[in-house]
């Protein structure tokens, strides 16, 4: 029997979000309704060769807790075993997109240093883009370099939300909007 990925859809004072699991990692947090959700999905579907199947996991569950717990302003920090799903370098973005703590931002350019590679801006947002464990692996902390509010797939508006959720955004950025 081939394990799938268990699927189910969740509301938050934020927007709607579909949450997966699969063998008891999270490899799917990520609004409904982007504009990316079919490309995302099949990634994933073929990433582990299954489907999806709409069904509950603990693994599910307490990521419905811990989210909860982070929307109310309990949690800074998520401790839910994950799964990414993609390339070498996606993964490599993913990963340094959770080094940066709650409360912070960081830019495209700043990752691509990180990532010792300062060419790679573009790459860089496309990663960022193509994320799969929004708020989680949470890339609604990249800025532009500039301080400007830059894509974000549930929109700008939910990324300054999140931000101000989080206390991350200093007074001259509040002013630009």
């Amino acid at each position: 029997m081939v394990d799938n990925i268990k699927v189910e859809y969740t509301k938050t004072p934020f927007g709607e979000l579909i949450l997966g699991s699969y063998n008891d990692r999270l490899c799917l947090c990520d609004w409904r309704y982007r504009k990316m959700r079919f490309s995302i999905d099949n990634r994933l579907k073929s990433g582990l060769v299954t489907d999806f199947i709409e069904e509950s996991s603990n693994i599910v569950e307490e990521t419905k807790v811990q989210l909860t717990q982070y929307f109310n302003g309990e949690r800074t920090e998520f401790d839910i075993p994950l799964l990414l799903i993609g390339s070498y370098f996606q993964k490599r973005v993913w990963n340094a997109l959770l080094q940066i703590p709650y409360g912070s931002t960081d830019t495209y350019l700043g990752l691509s240093k990180k990532l010792e590679n300062q060419k790679a801006i573009r790459a860089v947002a496309a990663a960022n883009g193509a994320n799969a464990i929004s708020i989680i692996v949470p890339c609604h902390r990249i800025i532009g370099s500039d301080g400007s509010m830059v894509g974000y797939a549930a929109g700008l508006d939910t990324k300054m939300k999140l931000l101000k959720l989080e206390n991350a955004l200093n007074q001259s950025q509040l002013s630009l909007f």
